[in-house]
């Protein structure tokens, strides 16, 4: 007899674990899936421990520039080891984290590769054997993994994805990064920071090509300024990989190919969705790329199935996932009855992104270019941080904040940020974009002195000519 169940959720990042949560609060009988680690890539091998990452370059940075601050730190050195190892630490206390949640809510966690049987049917295969599970809904939440280059097959050696990034052997000596989207810009970052000469490569005109092109001009300026080489309308054509590093050949904007020689190469050049082998056939789903279509509150095409997370359309964020899984819970509650939920269905235009290299990047909405593409008649205002007491105090004056506005209603189409804890920042814009803000609620706003997020206020009165301190 199959164990029966209210909701399966197979997958347990951030968007699966949140869902399996919200249904249990909901009162739902909830089992959850994982083949590997609870918690997901997120977790264990992606947001976090990168943040952690992160965190231990910034240290080293500012260390090494400890006189700029009226400070002594001789003989600065980095333990890569003990960098790394403090990274797996802070992903191993969340993820015991997710397992004291799911034990809270009572959600029975089943370890193991979870396929679809056919209609509210999951078989479990694990250490102990195969398991079949039943219930009336089941959520796909899969997630992604590091897509392969044809020429770049990954060997945990020399060619490396975020995974083999994450826990290096050694500090690359020369890297080459194959893509300037967050991850690759991020570990770019890092390594940098660690001592590392890198190297960027991205086929598009511009590194982090879906944030606004001012924002890309300045991060491409402040990388280079850290001693990156950045080489952008340029692609890698092949590697040939040595026992002592790897030779590329890079072909540039004037189509002249070069060959140049570094010791490692991570390959950063966007992910793929897990949806295959997981029985999506015997419901009758198919995917286009790899991608599951779903309605606003992610029901599939089967019923009774459900999707979220980086199976769907994107963006392909852990935090547009965690909604995601608050919006299926309350969908599948309210179809099994429950009349006090009110699910509603995501506006993808209220999405932040956040890339946390250092300058940190982050956005909401629309870029200026993207709003008159769109026919808006638009009023942007730009403020930059040299115009900011906080920001020269904490010795990061690099960086801006640009604000976009439909100049016919006011209404706030999209924020821009670069420069020291921006990401703390953009959540005011998102606020005020989900509250269907104007110019003028923002300008009346009371923003606290000193602070970098006056610099908000401030790109707001510069949109209307009216910016006081610069």
């Amino acid at each position: 007899m199959a164990e029966t169940y209210d909701v399966i959720v197979l997958g347990s990042g951030p968007g699966g674990y949140v869902a399996a949560i919200r249904c249990a609060q909901l009162g739902l009988k909830t089992a959850i899936v994982e083949r590997e680690n609870l918690g997901g890539i997120c977790l264990n091998w992606g947001c976090i421990p990168t943040k952690a990452l992160l965190r231990s370059a910034e240290v080293f940075h500012q260390m090494n520039h400890a006189k700029a601050y009226g400070l002594a730190a001789d003989n600065v050195r980095a333990d890569l080891g003990a960098v790394v190892a403090r990274s797996r630490g802070v992903a191993k206390q969340l993820n015991q984290g997710v397992t004291h949640l799911m034990k809270k809510n009572k959600i029975a966690v089943h370890m193991g590769t979870g396929t679809l049987k056919g209609t509210g049917q999951l078989e479990v295969v694990g250490e102990k054997g195969a398991e079949l599970l039943s219930a009336k809904h089941i959520i796909v939440a899969t997630g992604a993994r590091a897509r392969d280059l044809p020429f770049a097959k990954a060997d945990g050696n020399r060619v490396w994805t975020y995974r083999h990034a994450m826990t290096p052997k050694e500090l690359p000596s020369k890297l080459l990064v194959i893509g300037s989207g967050a991850i690759g810009i991020e570990f770019a970052s890092f390594y940098n920071d660690m001592g590392s000469k890198v190297t960027v490569v991205e086929m598009m005109d511009r590194v982090v090509p879906v944030e606004d092109a001012d924002v890309s001009a300045f991060l491409e300026k402040a990388l280079v300024k850290q001693g990156m080489t950045i080489l952008t309308g340029t692609g890698v054509e092949s590697i040939e990989v040595g026992a002592t590093g790897i030779k590329a050949k890079i072909k540039g904007r004037g189509g002249k190919i070069v060959e140049d020689s570094f010791s490692h190469v991570i390959v950063a050049v966007g992910v793929v969705a897990n949806t295959e082998n997981i029985g999506l056939e015997t419901v009758g789903i198919t995917t286009e790329r790899g991608i599951i279509a779903i309605d606003p509150y992610g029901r599939t095409s089967a019923k009774g199935v459900w999707a979220l997370g980086d199976v769907t359309p994107g963006p392909w964020l852990a935090h547009k996932a965690s909604h995601e899984g608050v919006t299926v819970a309350e969908a599948i509650a309210a179809e099994l009855g429950n009349k006090e939920v009110h699910p509603h269905p995501l506006d993808r235009r209220n999405i932040p992104g956040c890339t946390y290299c250092h300058p940190q990047i982050a956005s909401v909405g629309l870029t200026e270019a993207k709003a008159k593409e769109a026919g808006y008649t638009v009023r942007a205002g730009t403020f930059p941080f040299i115009g900011n007491g906080k920001a020269i105090a904490l010795g990061e004056p690099e960086g801006f904040v640009k604000t976009v506005f439909d100049a016919k209603t006011g209404e706030l189409l999209g924020a821009h940020m670069v420069g020291a804890e921006v990401t703390e920042m953009v959540q005011g814009f998102v606020v005020g974009k989900t509250l269907e803000t104007t110019e003028a609620e923002l300008m009346q706003t009371v923003f606290p002195h000193p602070t970098i997020s006056e610099a908000m206020h401030e790109s707001v009165l510069a949109a209307y000519g009216r910016a006081l301190h610069i």
